[in-house]
């Protein structure tokens, strides 16, 4: 999203009742992510601990540069600290992952940071980390839906209580056509988006659904009401082909 589509989605986000924002410092909306959050927050009884603010190191470059990307994020949305700081990828070797993750470490300990994770790691980057004794990340946030399964990453995550964030829950609307999806949609009379996102609930992953329209951010939340069955639940997941929508770095030295 663009500098204004991010503020107004953001507010209208916030106003519908969402608590949760996810950007980037690759994105290059920090700023009016942070303003759109600041401006809800003036005009509404919501306090900041209310608000879950996600941001992403764009590279590991090491140690200082890590220090100075956290800073630059935290300068750009102006909210004060960081709920959740992720690196955004495993890209730029071993040795620049760990300096990266021992700097996010640092300013978590200075309060800058409250949670700490990580963004398209596969099962190699997490056992480096297991390895490496240190704290490990809170969230691993990858491109999960019924077409992108990652069963091992699934696995090695759960294994060690990191919890799955889904950043593309609606593969990119590639797939809302597909006649699994369409009739579960029809049965429980719910769009595509609904029926995708409330399969990612009951995986007990975090889905991070995007959107710039007014009216599928509104409908994007109303997934309360109906539940999948196992049966169901199954049939979406058979659907794995391992559909990549965006990047894939997971196999990354």
């Amino acid at each position: 999203m663009d500098g204004e589509e991010a503020f107004n989605s953001v507010t209208t986000a916030l106003e519908e009742g969402y608590r949760l924002i996810d950007t980037a410092a690759w994105y290059g909306n920090e700023t009016e992510c942070g303003k759109a959050i600041q401006a809800f927050l003036k005009n509404s009884s919501i306090s900041r601990s209310e608000i879950y603010y996600t941001t992403k190191l764009r590279s590991n470059q090491g140690y200082a540069a890590t220090k100075k990307a956290i800073k630059s994020s935290l300068d750009k949305c102006g909210l004060g600290y960081i709920d959740l700081y992720l690196v955004h990828s495993p890209l730029g070797g071993a040795q620049a992952r760990l300096d990266s993750w021992e700097a996010i470490l640092d300013a978590q300990k200075n309060g800058k940071i409250k949670s700490v994770g990580v963004s398209n790691y596969g099962v190699a980057h997490i056992q480096e980390m297991v390895d490496s004794g240190l704290p490990l990340p809170v969230i691993n946030q990858i491109d999960l839906h019924p077409f992108m399964s990652r069963e091992a990453i699934v696995e090695i995550c759960r294994k060690h209580d990191i919890v799955l964030q889904a950043w593309a829950p609606l593969v990119r609307g590639e797939k809302f056509g597909d006649p699994t999806v369409q009739a579960l949609a029809q049965k429980y009379s719910k769009t595509p988006a609904q029926v995708l996102l409330r399969y990612s609930l009951q995986k007990g992953y975090i889905p991070l659904p995007k959107s710039v329209k007014q009216e599928r951010i509104k409908a994007n939340k109303d997934i309360y009401d109906f539940e999948l069955s196992q049966e169901e639940m199954d049939k979406l997941y058979a659907l794995d082909e391992y559909l990549v929508t965006d990047w894939d770095v997971v196999d990354a030295e």
